[in-house]
Protein backbone atom coordinates (compact mmCIF):
# COMPACT_ATOMS: atom_id res chain seq x y z
CA UNK A 1 0.00 0.00 0.00
CA UNK A 2 1.29 3.49 -0.84
CA UNK A 3 2.46 5.78 1.95
CA UNK A 4 -0.17 8.29 0.87
CA UNK A 5 -2.94 5.72 1.16
CA UNK A 6 -1.75 4.72 4.63
CA UNK A 7 -1.69 8.37 5.69
CA UNK A 8 -5.25 8.84 4.44
CA UNK A 9 -6.46 5.71 6.26
CA UNK A 10 -4.84 6.80 9.52
CA UNK A 11 -6.42 10.24 9.29
CA UNK A 12 -9.87 8.80 8.68
CA UNK A 13 -9.37 6.25 11.49
CA UNK A 14 -8.53 9.02 13.95
CA UNK A 15 -11.85 10.81 13.43
CA UNK A 16 -13.99 8.29 15.40
CA UNK A 17 -11.47 8.26 18.26
CA UNK A 18 -11.52 12.07 18.44
CA UNK A 19 -15.31 12.11 18.53
CA UNK A 20 -15.40 9.33 21.14
CA UNK A 21 -12.99 11.20 23.43
CA UNK A 22 -15.00 14.40 23.27
CA UNK A 23 -18.33 12.66 23.88
CA UNK A 24 -16.99 10.63 26.83
CA UNK A 25 -15.59 13.72 28.53
CA UNK A 26 -18.83 15.63 28.02
CA UNK A 27 -20.93 12.75 29.37
CA UNK A 28 -18.69 12.54 32.45
CA UNK A 29 -20.08 15.93 33.45
CA UNK A 30 -23.45 14.23 33.97
CA UNK A 31 -22.90 11.40 36.47
CA UNK A 32 -26.06 9.40 36.83
CA UNK A 33 -27.20 11.09 33.60
CA UNK A 34 -28.06 14.22 35.56
CA UNK A 35 -26.37 17.61 35.04
CA UNK A 36 -27.32 18.80 38.53
CA UNK A 37 -24.19 17.18 39.96
CA UNK A 38 -21.98 19.27 37.70
CA UNK A 39 -23.86 22.40 38.74
CA UNK A 40 -23.34 21.49 42.38
CA UNK A 41 -19.64 20.79 41.80
CA UNK A 42 -19.96 17.08 42.55
CA UNK A 43 -17.65 15.87 39.80
CA UNK A 44 -14.05 14.73 39.91
CA UNK A 45 -11.03 16.87 39.11
CA UNK A 46 -10.05 14.50 36.30
CA UNK A 47 -13.26 15.35 34.47
CA UNK A 48 -12.54 19.06 34.85
CA UNK A 49 -9.08 18.61 33.31
CA UNK A 50 -10.86 18.15 29.94
CA UNK A 51 -8.44 15.38 28.98
CA UNK A 52 -10.90 13.88 26.54
CA UNK A 53 -12.06 17.18 25.06
CA UNK A 54 -8.69 18.90 24.71
CA UNK A 55 -6.07 16.13 24.70
CA UNK A 56 -7.78 13.25 22.93
CA UNK A 57 -10.25 15.52 21.13
CA UNK A 58 -9.28 18.94 19.82
CA UNK A 59 -5.51 18.38 19.89
CA UNK A 60 -5.78 15.04 18.10
CA UNK A 61 -8.14 16.48 15.51
CA UNK A 62 -5.15 18.43 14.12
CA UNK A 63 -3.13 15.37 13.05
CA UNK A 64 -6.34 13.59 12.02
CA UNK A 65 -7.20 16.31 9.53
CA UNK A 66 -3.59 16.75 8.45
CA UNK A 67 -2.97 13.04 7.84
CA UNK A 68 -6.17 12.85 5.84
CA UNK A 69 -5.24 15.79 3.65
CA UNK A 70 -1.52 14.96 3.42
CA UNK A 71 -2.24 12.56 0.58
CA UNK A 72 -3.09 15.56 -1.58
CA UNK A 73 0.36 17.07 -1.01
CA UNK A 74 2.59 14.16 -2.01
CA UNK A 75 5.65 12.94 -0.14
CA UNK A 76 6.39 16.26 1.56
CA UNK A 77 3.00 16.25 3.20
CA UNK A 78 3.55 12.74 4.48
CA UNK A 79 6.98 13.57 5.85
CA UNK A 80 5.68 16.70 7.57
CA UNK A 81 3.00 14.52 9.10
CA UNK A 82 5.67 12.84 11.16
CA UNK A 83 6.21 16.11 13.01
CA UNK A 84 2.52 16.32 13.85
CA UNK A 85 2.77 12.82 15.25
CA UNK A 86 4.51 14.43 18.20
CA UNK A 87 1.00 15.46 19.22
CA UNK A 88 0.60 11.86 20.37
CA UNK A 89 1.77 13.37 23.67
CA UNK A 90 -1.71 14.90 23.85
CA UNK A 91 -3.26 11.45 23.62
CA UNK A 92 -0.79 10.26 26.23
CA UNK A 93 -1.87 13.04 28.56
CA UNK A 94 -5.52 12.10 28.04
CA UNK A 95 -4.61 8.50 28.94
CA UNK A 96 -2.90 9.57 32.18
CA UNK A 97 -5.86 11.75 33.21
CA UNK A 98 -8.28 8.90 32.52
CA UNK A 99 -6.07 6.48 34.46
CA UNK A 100 -6.09 8.85 37.43
CA UNK A 101 -9.85 9.07 37.13
CA UNK A 102 -10.12 5.32 37.52
CA UNK A 103 -7.47 5.15 40.24
CA UNK A 104 -9.07 7.83 42.43
CA UNK A 105 -12.61 6.66 41.78
CA UNK A 106 -15.81 8.70 41.49
CA UNK A 107 -16.92 11.62 43.61
CA UNK A 108 -20.04 10.34 45.26
CA UNK A 109 -22.44 10.83 48.11
CA UNK A 110 -22.27 8.23 50.88
CA UNK A 111 -24.79 7.49 53.58
CA UNK A 112 -25.34 10.58 55.68
CA UNK A 113 -25.19 13.03 52.80
CA UNK A 114 -21.40 13.33 52.81
CA UNK A 115 -19.69 13.75 49.44
CA UNK A 116 -16.24 12.24 49.13
CA UNK A 117 -13.94 10.16 46.94
CA UNK A 118 -14.39 6.95 48.86
CA UNK A 119 -12.06 4.82 46.75
CA UNK A 120 -9.22 7.32 46.36
CA UNK A 121 -6.70 5.22 48.30
CA UNK A 122 -8.04 1.79 47.42
CA UNK A 123 -5.37 1.14 44.73
CA UNK A 124 -7.91 -0.17 42.19
CA UNK A 125 -9.21 -2.80 44.64
CA UNK A 126 -12.72 -1.40 44.38
CA UNK A 127 -12.78 -2.41 40.70
CA UNK A 128 -12.85 -6.11 41.60
CA UNK A 129 -14.73 -5.86 44.89
CA UNK A 130 -18.22 -5.08 43.69
CA UNK A 131 -19.66 -5.02 47.20
CA UNK A 132 -17.84 -1.76 47.85
CA UNK A 133 -19.81 -0.03 45.12
CA UNK A 134 -22.86 0.12 47.36
CA UNK A 135 -21.03 2.67 49.53
CA UNK A 136 -21.81 5.29 46.90
CA UNK A 137 -25.49 6.00 47.23
CA UNK A 138 -25.57 9.00 44.88
CA UNK A 139 -25.47 9.38 41.88
CA UNK A 140 -27.01 6.05 41.00
CA UNK A 141 -24.52 3.52 39.57
CA UNK A 142 -21.82 6.19 39.58
CA UNK A 143 -18.98 3.65 39.89
CA UNK A 144 -19.97 1.84 36.70
CA UNK A 145 -20.60 5.17 35.01
CA UNK A 146 -17.24 6.62 36.00
CA UNK A 147 -15.06 3.59 35.31
CA UNK A 148 -16.81 2.71 32.05
CA UNK A 149 -16.26 6.14 30.50
CA UNK A 150 -12.71 6.54 31.79
CA UNK A 151 -11.76 3.07 30.51
CA UNK A 152 -13.21 4.07 27.15
CA UNK A 153 -11.04 7.19 27.16
CA UNK A 154 -7.98 5.09 28.01
CA UNK A 155 -8.67 2.65 25.18
CA UNK A 156 -9.27 5.52 22.76
CA UNK A 157 -6.00 7.17 23.76
CA UNK A 158 -4.12 3.91 23.17
CA UNK A 159 -5.59 3.68 19.68
CA UNK A 160 -4.61 7.27 18.94
CA UNK A 161 -1.02 6.73 20.10
CA UNK A 162 -0.78 3.57 18.01
CA UNK A 163 -2.09 5.27 14.88
CA UNK A 164 0.26 8.23 15.29
CA UNK A 165 3.21 5.88 15.81
CA UNK A 166 2.27 4.03 12.62
CA UNK A 167 2.15 7.36 10.79
CA UNK A 168 5.65 8.20 11.98
CA UNK A 169 6.92 4.93 10.50
CA UNK A 170 4.84 5.51 7.36
CA UNK A 171 6.35 8.98 6.99
CA UNK A 172 9.86 7.55 7.25
CA UNK A 173 9.08 4.91 4.64
CA UNK A 174 7.57 7.55 2.35
CA UNK A 175 10.60 9.76 2.87
CA UNK A 176 13.17 7.09 2.05
CA UNK A 177 11.32 5.09 -0.58
CA UNK A 178 8.80 7.41 -2.16
CA UNK A 179 5.07 8.07 -2.26
CA UNK A 180 2.29 7.13 -4.61
CA UNK A 181 0.06 9.54 -6.49
CA UNK A 182 -2.95 7.76 -7.95
CA UNK A 183 -1.29 4.89 -9.82
CA UNK A 184 2.04 6.59 -10.30
CA UNK A 185 4.90 5.91 -7.92
CA UNK A 186 7.16 8.82 -7.18
CA UNK A 187 10.50 7.51 -6.08
CA UNK A 188 12.89 9.38 -3.86
CA UNK A 189 16.49 8.47 -4.65
CA UNK A 190 17.96 6.54 -1.80
CA UNK A 191 20.90 8.22 -0.12
CA UNK A 192 23.01 5.87 1.97
CA UNK A 193 24.26 8.75 4.03
CA UNK A 194 22.83 8.11 7.50
CA UNK A 195 22.85 11.77 8.46
CA UNK A 196 20.76 12.69 5.42
CA UNK A 197 18.28 9.96 6.24
CA UNK A 198 18.05 11.24 9.79
CA UNK A 199 17.33 14.79 8.59
CA UNK A 200 14.64 13.43 6.29
CA UNK A 201 13.02 11.71 9.25
CA UNK A 202 12.96 14.60 11.70
CA UNK A 203 11.92 17.21 9.12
Amino acid sequence: MCSRSVSRCIGVSLYPSVLTSIICNIVLFSPGWDVKYAKEGHITQEVQYFGGIVGGGLMMSIPAIYFHLAAENGCCGIRSGMFLSNLLAAAGAAFVVALLGVYNGPFCGVFGGIWTRTFQNSHFIYLINYTLWAICSEPENVVQFNTGLFFTLMATSCVQVLLCAIQMINGLVGCLCGACNNKTFYHVNYNPNIFSAFLCFVL
